[in-house]
């Protein structure tokens, strides 16, 4: 015998799919994330799905309680649907860009110079350079270490409008290696700086080079 909610669940869940947005509305908080009721077409809400704390906002996000409270109305955005286990996964900030997706030149300036005022700008005379964002500088002097690396040097340095994370954390561009030229990009807080690596090594050639790199640093 089907208790009321498995029956639910066999009659709206096919109706759901991933990328479908809903008006969902909390009715449960817990630290890990919010438990929202989804609102149909019918007006009625039939379902439940959980937005995880990772879920919440682009920005860093510590307690759940400080975005969501019980009974909010919500728009949430459908990234996974567990038939099996009769879970539904939503996100709030799915609704927006991820800000890595954003075009590098609206986040870092073309001419390739912090913001004077930045505290990451050196400048004496004619000659200025950019100050590694706190950990850089270990990463790119082992990255020399590997065979294949010639060079890696920061060429410009911007901010974001979000801050993700507090921790460093890089990534391969997007950008599709020329003349032995591949660009990293790291990111801590609201800032970001473009490294550009000047190596023999194709793209996978540099993520196994990172891993090992990451593996010697403590």
């Amino acid at each position: 015998m089907f208790s009321e909610k498995e029956a639910s669940w066999s009659r709206y869940s096919k109706q759901v799919k991933v990328g479908d947005i809903f008006e969902a509305k909390v009715s449960c908080i817990e630290d890990y994330g919010a438990f929202v009721d989804l609102r149909f077409p019918d007006g009625l809400y039939h379902l439940h799905g959980l937005i995880h704390i990772s879920e919440m906002s682009w920005d860093l996000v510590d307690n759940v309680r400080d975005i969501l409270t019980e009974c909010d109305v919500v728009r949430a955005k459908v990234v996974r649907v567990d038939r099996e286990k009769s879970r539904i996964s939503l996100s709030i900030k799915r609704l927006e860009e991820d800000p890595l997706l954003q075009n590098l030149g609206t986040v870092v300036p073309q001419n390739g110079l912090a913001c004077p005022n930045s505290p990451n700008f050196r400048g004496g005379g004619n000659r200025s350079r950019i100050l590694p964002l706190p950990g850089l500088e270990r990463i790119l002097e082992e990255l020399l270490q590997e065979d294949g690396i010639d060079d890696a040097r920061i060429r410009r340095h911007g901010f974001e409008k979000r801050a993700v994370s507090k921790d460093l954390q890089i990534w391969l561009s997007d950008e599709r290696p020329a003349n032995r030229r591949i660009n990293l990009l790291a990111r801590a807080g609201k800032q970001m700086q473009e490294i550009q690596l000047i190596t023999s090594l194709d793209q996978e050639g540099i993520q196994r080079a990172l891993q090992r790199v990451f593996e010697r640093i403590p």
